[in-house]
């Protein structure tokens, strides 16, 4: 089963990340690079994602195409980073995210994919 893992930031993360010297910084990268090896063969793909304000979103309307740059809401936790997950089950899915290092300061979910094909019976 495949599962989505979202991470969040929020100002307590980003503020701890800002505080950190160079090399802090790189420790925290070096973590990240141990824990993508040890998920060899469960982790399909993860990135890092760039500043809410680089954001850009496309409305499709009757009358066209137009797109608005962002950020988009006055909220405190903006989606920064995801993981895209094969497990064995759910069980699996939440033990690796909260192992993902910056699963203290920020908010994790996981979500698991329902593919393009086979029920389509569910509610949004």
């Amino acid at each position: 089963m495949k599962y989505l893992v979202l991470i969040y930031g929020n100002p307590a993360s980003r503020a701890a990340w800002a505080g950190m010297t160079d090399e802090q910084k790189a420790e925290g990268l070096r973590a990240y690079q141990r824990f993508h090896e040890e998920l060899e063969g469960e982790r399909i793909v993860s990135e890092r994602l760039a500043a809410p304000d680089l954001t850009k979103q496309v409305h499709v309307r009757a009358d066209g195409v137009s797109t608005t740059d962002g950020p988009f809401a006055e909220i405190k936790e903006q989606l920064a980073g995801f993981y895209l997950l094969e497990c064995d089950s759910e069980a699996r899915a939440l033990e690796i995210a909260a192992r993902i290092p910056e699963a203290p300061f920020a908010t994790i979910e996981v979500r698991p994919v329902m593919g393009l094909t086979g029920d389509v019976d569910f509610e949004l």
